[in-house]
């Protein structure tokens, strides 16, 4: 059979998500015990014991369907976050919104999508594969954001326009206000997605987030997600922010049981544990400024981050990014390589647990002064 002729034009050249490298292939790659992976921004303390205990409890239903759209998740979302239960969108993972949201407001071959470049791949490979031009105005050299390039990307077609904040790869993150003021400058069709993934480490978060202001944006939608904060990365739990009118339309397309009920009472367990997410806040903050003070004391270019992660290049001169990056995966310590960002010196960090953050350190320590 014909791919060519039995595929449709947009899967022919389309190009996977590339994820970070696993704990067991480079255990089984390099013949090692233990590995560190600070590659995908996950929990530096795993999930919580509250989680935990909820899923045991939970686990003998698993047989049984959840009920359709996650009410009793959504009825505990909008109480945490002080909106109504019918502004509330639940899905596998915020990848699930991002795609909902693509098939329900960009018509193929009609409409386009904006976004600043580079940004997270999903944007761009949902678009291509309904079908939806894809536009992308450049950050900065500083990877702040260049507003003006973006609004002069959109048209009376442009029927969505992401922007992730804090950003990835960079983790830089743009004031509320600035948001707002994007939000005013977009054509009135065209929703402003603010992908808030990392939302929860930027501090102080009024200063960051659009969701106290949201009543008074008719054409702003918020994706935030359980991967992070709340260490659920493994269950795929995510949600969207939205007008009321928005939420209906993408419930009814959206599959009845894509958030299954392990999932659904771990996403409920998890905003009760206030210890847990605090215990999560002060093990970021307080790593992120020791890989910050480390890199930099390393002769490293570290970018200023308000999440869950750091971006930095090597020294001027001294290691090739990919040798340095095959050396850590010899010691057994996998990180993110930028490359798929368009990005090819740079490098992603996550923030660990004090001796994962030590033994990266050490490590990248030991490889600097070995150089070539």
């Amino acid at each position: 059979m014909d791919p060519i002729k039995n595929v449709r034009p947009e899967i022919l050249a389309f190009e996977p998500y590339s994820p970070g490298l696993s704990i067991d292939e480079i255990k089984e790659r390099y013949g090692l015990s233990r590995v560190v992976k600070m590659a995908s921004n996950e929990n530096p303390l795993g999930a919580s014991p509250v989680v935990q205990k909820a899923l045991k409890s939970t686990a003998p239903l698993a047989f049984r369907y959840p009920q359709a759209a996650s009410p009793k998740l959504a009825l505990a979302l909008a109480g945490y976050l002080d909106v109504p239960p019918s502004w509330i969108v639940t899905g596998n993972g915020s990848d699930e919104i991002i795609d909902l949201l693509v098939r329900v407001k960009a018509r193929p071959g009609i409409d386009n999508i904006a976004a600043f470049e580079p940004c997270f791949s999903l944007y761009k490979s949902q678009a291509r594969l309904c079908g939806v031009e894809f536009r992308q105005a450049p950050l900065n050299k500083d990877f702040s954001f260049p507003w003006e390039k973006l609004v002069d990307l959109t048209d009376e077609n442009t029927a969505l326009c992401f922007v992730t904040a804090p950003d990835n790869p960079s983790g830089r993150t743009p004031k509320a206000g600035e948001l707002a003021g994007l939000a005013q400058k977009l054509p009135d069709q065209c929703l402003l997605v603010v992908d808030e993934a990392y939302m929860d480490f930027a501090l102080p978060q009024k200063d960051y987030s659009l969701l106290s202001r949201l009543d008074s944006f008719a054409n702003v939608v918020i994706l935030r997600t359980f991967s992070k904060m709340y260490g659920l990365a493994g269950l795929r739990l995510g949600y969207g922010i939205m007008r009321p009118w928005l939420a209906e339309y993408l419930l009814r397309v959206k599959p009845p049981f894509s958030v299954n009920i392990l999932a659904e009472k771990a996403g409920m367990a998890a905003l009760k544990d206030k210890d847990f997410q605090q215990a999560t806040l002060d093990a970021v903050v307080q790593g992120r400024e020791s890989l910050s003070r480390g890199l930099t004391s390393l002769g490293c270019e570290v970018y200023p981050s308000q999440a869950n992660f750091l971006m930095f290049e090597l020294p001027k001169g001294s290691l090739d990014p990919d040798a340095f990056f095959k050396a850590l995966l010899e010691k057994g310590i996998i990180i993110r390589p930028l490359v798929s960002y368009g990005l090819p010196d740079s490098f992603r960090v996550s923030v660990g647990d004090n001796s994962e953050n030590r033994e990266f350190l050490a490590a990248t320590g030991e490889i600097l002064s070995r150089g070539t």
